[in-house]
């Protein structure tokens, strides 16, 4: 079956956007509509806190589960949909049991969306050439369009709206994902017809996994260490901008300046590829990371912190690339969800840990812990120099 190429990355992008659009609603708001609904902040991070492990632990649980189907589009919708049944929960006047239930589903049965999300992506980009990072940008647009709209609605008397579209996002993900065609193992996405099963053997489906190989979970703990690095900054950059009288506005502002460094560099990316392999991206991240943070504590105006805000682009958006980019040469394509979602489950570990200790020297002096971020950001540089010889013989 013949297939615009043009028209597939459009529909890979409205799923990012889709996506990211409920994630960019969830996760900034959900701690302030539960406490309209009553519950205490001991309560709310009780209920975020088993949330964040059952995310950790189902994301590569469930991709996995996707991979052994071959199911990737079909799992993209059950999973959203799921999503939304879960977050539908909050409506019940049953208490905090079913609000903790609607959150911590939500949060479990989202967790695959992304890794089964850029398995797609990624294959359609070695299929077809299209630029997986132009397609993921728009994810980081709809972060960006929920984060204004999730502003506008952070009140008692509209939160509730906040709920509504975080579950229509879902569903908006899963008709999207159905919305693609049908990716065949070893062949072009679109080539087999709908309710063929996924069949097709290659050199590349039947290529070893890395998984039982020893090198690959060093691999794995130094990707996740490059996302990492950021914990104390979205734990506590906010707050501390607040202690150094940043308005409000500006912080906003602050913010969605990183993020759009982030989505200037995801509109280029595919060029610099030609260019630059991989490591290479994640070495711009880590260099990027460690002045970032280094000089985090001394940016005493918004003009210094805007400038260090353009690093994200770099910090954040070249190890991301460099990461899912690394992955999808050394994971084969039947197994890149799983690949993907190890990798969520890296970030996610390493991530907790972060915030746990940088809360804790928050306490003591909250410098400390963006010098450790830039101590961790350091690590992850030299290890990556270290595994590079090793990873251009793998990558090719």
């Amino acid at each position: 079956m013949a297939i615009d190429f043009t028209s597939l990355s459009v529909r890979v992008s409205g799923l990012f956007a889709s996506h990211f659009f409920g994630v960019g609603l969830f996760l900034p708001f959900i701690p302030v509509v539960l406490g309209f609904r009553g519950l205490s902040a001991a309560e709310i991070g009780l209920v975020l806190g088993i949330g964040t492990i059952a995310r950790i632990a189902a994301s590569p649980l469930l991709s996995n589960l996707s991979d052994r189907t071959g199911q990737r589009r079909l799992s993209i919708l059950i999973y959203s949909l799921a999503a939304a049944a879960f977050i539908a929960l909050y409506f019940l006047p049953l208490g905090i049991v079913f609000l903790a239930i609607a959150v911590i589903g939500y949060m479990v049965m989202n967790a695959p969306v992304v890794p089964l999300s850029d398995a797609y992506a990624l294959d359609v980009q070695r299929n077809s050439g299209a630029d997986y990072a132009r397609m993921r940008l728009w994810g980081s647009a709809g972060f960006v369009v929920a984060s204004i709209v999730g502003g506008a609605l952070a009140a008692e008397g509209t939160s509730w709206l906040l709920v509504v579209f975080v579950g229509l996002a879902s569903l908006a993900t899963g008709a999207v994902a159905m919305s693609l065609p049908r990716q065949r193992r070893g062949a072009l996405p679109g080539d087999a017809a709908d309710g063929d099963p996924d069949t097709g053997t290659d050199a590349e489906a039947e290529k070893e996994t890395p998984f039982r190989s020893l090198w690959f979970w060093p691999l794995l703990v130094v990707l996740g260490l490059y996302q990492a690095s950021h914990s104390a900054f979205y734990g506590f950059g906010t707050i501390y901008w607040q202690a150094m009288k940043v308005p409000d506005f500006a912080i906003g502002l602050l913010w969605a300046i990183g993020v759009t460094a982030e989505i200037a560099l995801f509109t280029v990316a595919g060029k610099l590829s030609q260019r630059f392999d991989p490591p290479l991206f994640l070495l711009a991240a880590g260099t990027a990371a460690t002045l970032r943070w280094l000089l985090f504590p001394f940016a005493d105006s918004v003009v210094a912190m805007t400038g260090l805000q353009l690093l994200h682009g770099l910090s954040f958006g070249a190890a991301h690339l460099g990461a899912v980019a690394i992955l999808a040469r050394i994971v084969p394509s039947r197994w890149a969800g799983t690949g993907q979602g190890l990798l969520a489950t890296s970030i996610g570990i390493q991530m907790a840990i972060g915030l746990s200790i940088s809360g804790a020297l928050y306490e003591i002096n909250p410098d400390w812990p963006f010098y450790l971020m830039s101590v961790v950001a350091v690590i992850g540089t030299l290890a990556t120099l270290a595994m590079t010889p090793m990873l251009r013989r793998r990558i090719g």
